[in-house]
């Protein structure tokens, strides 16, 4: 990292401690009352099983935790650290041969800062077991730093136009993931996991992740209400929605190739759409998502342990931390 982009992140961040400081005890007292709202239960009768076509699903111990949702109502589990047991998921896979793709998009300023210790991070815990191909869709594919693979692991660099502003890069990696699903995921692998770069792996984010679809619960509203959540209000938007199941987090999403490929063309379809009615949803392609969520429910949730941030601080119920936030420089990475 050039000595001119470190001087600018450290004062940048300096900024950011008199603003994070006032909007801390602001959070605080948000985070109070969000403690006092109740999760879901899962719908089943107590130590009942999920009726699931997936074996490994149908074996979850939804009942060893009663603090949080351990089930959604159409039958999918929701992934808690203690429901499952990791070796069970590891030796399927690898007796189906199971290979899993990553994409993940470094633009600009975004590869410099982020990505060398994403894909460190996730050398150490994603999918350890598996063999997994790193996706990287770039600008600048000869600043793409160089990391140490373990057995099975691969790297594949693909260029990328930047674009003008950081919303249309995010809405126009839905397109680019549908177009090379089909050019050439969905011929070398069974699954696919979309990461946002500005996270860091801290611990096992393994095989009990797969699924048909696969949305995160967001680790800011998992225990908010459902008014509270942040759906795209505006009925002429192809976002648009009036309530919903969850509130989901488009840092990460996976699937089986031909369920991201779903997922992915519907989002498109659905930002081309609002682009023709001179229209943006209200969190781009996240809002898309949760759309895309609502109507076609995922056969598979994760907790917010997937994904989890540290400004919410402290919870009794999210005993593990498996991807954690980085920090964000949006007023430099962003302009």
């Amino acid at each position: 990292m050039n000595k001119v982009l470190i001087y600018m992140l450290r004062f940048v961040k300096s900024r950011q401690q008199g603003r994070q400081e006032r909007r801390r005890r602001q959070e605080e007292r948000h985070r109070f009352f969000q403690e006092l709202y109740a999760m879901g239960k899962c719908p089943l009768n107590y130590n009942e099983k999920l009726k699931s076509q997936n074996e490994l699903d149908s074996s979850l111990d939804l009942w060893s935790r009663v603090d949080v949702q351990t089930c959604t109502k159409w039958g999918a589990p929701i992934m808690w650290e203690g429901t499952f047991d990791p070796g069970d998921f590891d030796r399927h896979h690898i007796q189906k041969r199971t290979s899993v793709a990553l994409t993940v998009f470094a633009i600009g300023r975004y590869l410099e800062v982020y990505l060398k210790e994403f894909l460190k991070s996730a050398e150490q815990y994603f999918m350890v077991e598996l063999p997994v191909t790193y996706y990287i869709f770039t600008d600048i594919p000869e600043f793409v730093p160089k990391v140490k693979l373990m057995k099975q692991r691969h790297m594949k660099v693909i260029q990328v136009k930047n674009q003008k502003r950081w919303q249309d890069i995010s809405m126009l990696r839905m397109k680019t993931i549908a177009d090379f699903i089909e050019s050439h995921i969905q011929h070398w692998h069974q699954y696919i996991f979309c990461f946002d770069v500005d996270q860091v792996f801290v611990g096992r984010f393994g095989s009990e992740a797969l699924g048909e679809t696969v949305g995160l619960l967001h680790a800011f509203y998992y225990r908010s209400h459902v008014k509270d959540y942040t759906y795209d209000r505006n009925p002429e938007s192809a976002a648009y929605m009036v309530t919903g199941d969850f509130y989901y987090h488009a840092a990460i999403f996976g699937g089986t190739w031909q369920g991201v490929k779903n997922i992915t063309e519907f989002c498109h379809q659905g930002i081309m759409k609002d682009k023709e009615k001179n229209i943006e949803a209200l969190w781009h392609d996240e809002s898309h998502l949760n759309k895309y969520f609502w109507l076609h429910k995922p056969s598979k949730v994760l907790s917010p342990e997937y994904c989890w941030s540290t400004i919410i601080g402290f919870r009794f119920d999210i005993r593990v931390h498996r991807l954690l936030w980085a920090t964000k420089f949006y007023d430099i990475l962003r302009t």
